[in-house]
């Protein structure tokens, strides 16, 4: 069964950077999707950056274009949010998600803190 764990969370100062990493412990074929969501306390989870393995298109929500990048390693199948600039308002609990032809995977996710 593949799971996908999550790492590089934590807490962070206003202004600063994260790496968030996520990886299949097992193989997921023809995926055509990766991406990341967030879920903070008493809001619904929200898609953050979501990208389509079929033409490489990403889309990004609007409160973090030009500060997060997602990106892939096709080998390994994992999937990195780069978080710049972070600010509270980011504060969250992270999800990975992966969908291939076997179904849609989501990690257990992942707490990041943005507070001085």
């Amino acid at each position: 069964q593949v799971q996908l764990v999550e790492s590089g969370g934590g807490l962070v100062q206003p202004g600063g950077s994260l790496r968030l990493s996520c990886a299949a412990s097992g193989s997921i074929f023809s995926i055509y999707v990766m991406g990341w969501y967030r879920q903070a306390p008493g809001k619904q989870r929200e898609s953050v950056a979501v990208m389509f393995t079929s033409g490489g298109s990403i889309n990004y929500a609007d409160s973090v274009k030009g500060r997060f990048t997602i990106s892939r390693d096709n080998a390994k199948n994992t999937v990195s949010l780069q978080m710049n600039s972070l600010k509270p308002e980011d504060t969250a609990v992270y999800y990975c998600q992966i969908g291939g032809r076997s179904g849609v995977y989501w990690g257990q996710g992942t707490q990041v803190t943005v507070s001085s």
